[in-house]
This record gives C-alpha cells, sequence and structure tokens, in this order.
C-alpha cells in the first residue's frame, strides 16, 4: 500500500510539472517588448531586396525557401524560451521537416514547394515576432494560440498576402488594434483573444470578408463602429473589454450572422429593434453590460435563436410570452434586471423544455427578487426608447456586479496531440493543393472554435463558434 501511495504521489507530481506554465513577469514580457523594438526598421516592414542582403550558407530548391529559412532563422534566435523544445531541430536547410512547420505545393506554382503553414499551438513558447517573417509569403495558416508571445505585430506581415488564419490568441501581444491584419486580403478567421491589444477598433476592420471574428479578453476601449452591419462574419465575440456606447443598429444588416457575443463590456442604452432582423442568429448575449429601457417588440423575430443571455444589466417592462415560445429556444437568462413582468410562458416553473431564469428582477410574487426599494427609482422612471440618446440617462443604470465566467483552466501545452474531426465547412469554394504533411493545433480542454487539420491550404470555411472562445486563460 506505501509503494502504491509513493507512486501516486510521484504520478501526481510528474502531471503537476508537465502541465505547468512557464509564465512570463511582467518585466520580462516589457523586456522582450524593448528587445523587439530594438530590433525592427523605423516603419517595421522588411526594406527592398532585404534577402538579398543576408548570407546564407545553404543551398535551396527554389528562393521561397530561401526566404522561409531567413525567416524562421531569424524567429529562432527572437525565441527567449522553449521549454518544450518545439524548435529545437530548427537547423539546416530543410525547412519542411522543422517541428510545425508545413510545406506544400505553391498555389501559383506546384512544381515548386514553400512553407504554407506554421502550427505551434500550446508550444508555450517565449519571444517576439522579428520582422523578417515578413518573408513567409506563401503562409496560409498562422497557428500560435497558447503561446507567450509578447510585442506588437511588424508591419511586415502585411506581405503575407496568402494568410487566411490568423491565431495569436492567448499570448502577451500589446498595443493597439494590429491594423497590419487589415491588409491580408485573404483572411477568413482572425482571433486576437486574451491578449493586451487595447484602443478602439478601426471601422474598415467590419468590412473585411471575415468568417469568424475573435476579440474578447483584451483592453480595447471604445465604442463599436456603425460599419458593423457591413460584416460578412457568422460569429463575433466583444467580450470582456470595455467597450461603451450602443450596439449599433446597423447589426440588422448582418446577413450571415449565427452568434454574437457582447458579453461583459459597458454597452448602454436600449437593445435597437433591428436585432429582431437577425434570423439566423443562434447565440445573442449581451449579458453584463448597462443595457436600459424595455425589450424592443421586434425580439421574437430572433426565429433561429438558441442561447439568449441578456442577464446583468437594467433593463425594465415585460417579458413578452411570444419571445419565451421562439421554437428554437433552448435558454433565455435574463435575471439580474428590472423586468416588471412577464408572460406565464417565462417563468421557469411552467416549462421544462427550456432553460429559463428570471432571479433578481422586480417581478411580483416571484421568489428571489429585488426589494421593492432597488425596483422603484428604475421601474418609476421608464426610458423612452424611441427618444433615448445612446447610453440613456446614467442615474437609471447603476452599477452592477458583473456576470463572472466559470474559472478557467490553464492550457497543457502538448507536443503531441490528437488528430481533431474537422467541422463541416459552411460553404466550399474551390479545393486547394495538398500539403506534404499534417498535424492539426491540439485542441483546448474546454473547445474552442476548432482549426482546420493543415492538410491542405485553409479554402474551406470552418464552422467557429462564440460559445467555445472562452476555454483559454491568459498566460
Amino acid at each position: 500500500m506505501q509503494v502504491y501511495r509513493c507512486s501516486f504521489i510521484l504520478l501526481f507530481i510528474f502531471s503537476v510539472l508537465f502541465s505547468f506554465s512557464y509564465a512570463l513577469s511582467d518585466h520580462e514580457a516589457s523586456f522582450l517588448a524593448r528587445r523587439q523594438l530594438s530590433t525592427l526598421p523605423e516603419n517595421g516592414n522588411l526594406p527592398d531586396n532585404y534577402e538579398f542582403e543576408v548570407k546564407v550558407e545553404y543551398t535551396f530548391p527554389n528562393s521561397r525557401l530561401r526566404r522561409a529559412y531567413i525567416a524562421l532563422k531569424a524567429w529562432k534566435e527572437a525565441v527567449y524560451s522553449d521549454p518544450f523544445e518545439f524548435t529545437s531541430n530548427w537547423k539546416g536547410p530543410e525547412v519542411c521537416n522543422y517541428k510545425g512547420v508545413f510545406c506544400s505545393p505553391a498555389l501559383d506554382d506546384p512544381n515548386v514547394t514553400v512553407v504554407a503553414g506554421i502550427d505551434l499551438n500550446h508550444a508555450d513558447i517565449a519571444g517576439y515576432f522579428p520582422v523578417e517573417l515578413g518573408l513567409l509569403t506563401d503562409v496560409a495558416l498562422f497557428h500560435l494560440n497558447s503561446n507567450r508571445f509578447c510585442g506588437i505585430i511588424p508591419e511586415s506581415f502585411s506581405k503575407l498576402k496568402l494568410m487566411y488564419e490568423f491565431d495569436v490568441s492567448n499570448n502577451r501581444l500589446v498595443g493597439p488594434f494590429p491594423k497590419v491584419v487589415l491588409k491580408m486580403p485573404s483572411l477568413k478567421y482572425l482571433d486576437l483573444r486574451f491578449n493586451n491589444f487595447e484602443g478602439g477598433l478601426p471601422p474598415e476592420l467590419f468590412d473585411k470578408d471575415l468568417d469568424a471574428l475573435f476579440l474578447n479578453d483584451n483592453r480595447f476601449e471604445s465604442t463599436i463602429p456603425e460599419t458593423l452591419g457591413n460584416s460578412s462574419a457568422s460569429v463575433i465575440v466583444f467580450a470582456n473589454n470595455k467597450f461603451h456606447g450602443c450596439i449599433p443598429r446597423s447589426i440588422g444588416r448582418m446577413s450571415n450572422l449565427d452568434e454574437i457575443v457582447f458579453m461583459n463590456n459597458n454597452f448602454g442604452g436600449c437593445l435597437p429593434p433591428e436585432v429582431g432582423l437577425l434570423k439566423n442568429v443562434t447565440v445573442f448575449n449581451a449579458a453584463g453590460n448597462t443595457l436600459s429601457g424595455i425589450l424592443p417588440k421586434t425580439l421574437d423575430g430572433l426565429s433561429s435563436v438558441e442561447q439568449l443571455d441578456l442577464s446583468r444589466n437594467s433593463l425594465t417592462g415585460f417579458v413578452p410570452e411570444r419571445l419565451c415560445r421562439v421554437p428554437s429556444l433552448k435558454n433565455f437568462t435574463f435575471s439580474f434586471n428590472y423586468f416588471n413582468g412577464e408572460a406565464k410562458g417565462c417563468e421557469p416553473h411552467s416549462r421544462k423544455d427550456i432553460s429559463l431564469d428570471d432571479t433578481d428582477n422586480c417581478l411580483p410574487d416571484r421568489p428571489k427578487q429585488k426589494s421593492q426599494k432597488q425596483c422603484q427609482p428604475i421601474v418609476s422612471k421608464p426610458i423612452d426608447c424611441s427618444k433615448a440618446k445612446c447610453g440613456g440617462p446614467s442615474s437609471q443604470s447603476p452599477p452592477h456586479e458583473k456576470h463572472e465566467m466559470p474559472p478557467q483552466p490553464k492550457p497543457t501545452p502538448t507536443p503531441t496531440p490528437p488528430t481533431p474531426k474537422p467541422q463541416p465547412p459552411k460553404s466550399k469554394p474551390n479545393p486547394p493543393p495538398t500539403l506534404k504533411k499534417a498535424s492539426p493545433p491540439p485542441p483546448l480542454k474546454s473547445s474552442p472554435p476548432p482549426p482546420p487539420p493543415i492538410d491542405f491550404y485553409p479554402l474551406n470555411p470552418m464552422t467557429y463558434h462564440a460559445s467555445d472562445v472562452f476555454g483559454i486563460q491568459k498566460l
């Protein structure tokens, strides 16, 4: 029995050590950011003919692999820590054999082999992006979630014209929104979540032909541009930032939208009636804001909605039967507001087919409601949403506790992950050529939006889910 206990303890210690992420201190992150800035040219871009100024001791089958070698060599030199030795074999001219590097016939010439993808998901590498990465002009997949890369995204990334999926989530990147991604004409999937980006969003972001956009868990602080309605995205997540102002009325034009999450920001004013035009949306989450006024009569126009969360706002008025009876609805949470009336079909005890939560409102004869003293200042002064300015009167939007997410486990770097099954594409453009080897990025424990396996140039849009984006934690 004692031997068994010792073995169990040793196994537990080993598992803890293996899953440990070598977190960077703020001092180390600042050091790496300064180190990067000291190496960048004045405009952050590559000088013309830069590749010809670099002496290389090897010969290559073509000039593109030579450029890739220069870029990857510079990147390896920019690595500060690589605890799982992902880059240990990044030596010599055989770049297609480098771990996490994937090659394929070029799109414009099938007789030329190029580096088409980078997959360092969960590698826990600390370092920064050198300007030389702009030489990887054939790369379409750039998967770097759950590492410790610091600093900014260099302007040289504007040369990555084939970039299709750009995932730098769960790193230590800083600065304003990286506008360089707007210069990637082929970009479809943009994942910036769990970094330290700040400031506002450029209006032209929503003019890009994106399918998925993840901005959650940064330090963005601005209104949402009215150009939101131009977006072709099926999934957009704004959660856990400091966005403010109204939800743009242009949202009603987003015909491709499937899931949108505004949770835990400072959005105010009334819900725009145009939300009811989103007939294909399955997830609508605006919890944890300061929305006020009554529910728009058009809200039951969300005829495909499955998850509707309006909790922890300052909404008032009546919750209608027709909204609670939307056929597709599975979960409707309107707790922690100031509603003072609800239809019988919206009372949780009356329904077994869906989950309803009406707690902490001002509903008569319902349990777990606010006191009359709490309700009276809000309910007695209803806001006329047809006249209210964006944000509504601040005096009628008292502070409330934010909607907390459950604790999230730290991602475990896994050098040899199992192969996840690809999700069915929403649409099917022309099939691209095949890469020489396949090694899909490791799945996160709580199933974030899965990137496709890297066995082709990624021209098949995937199905991404906003409801799964909270499974990684900042390093």
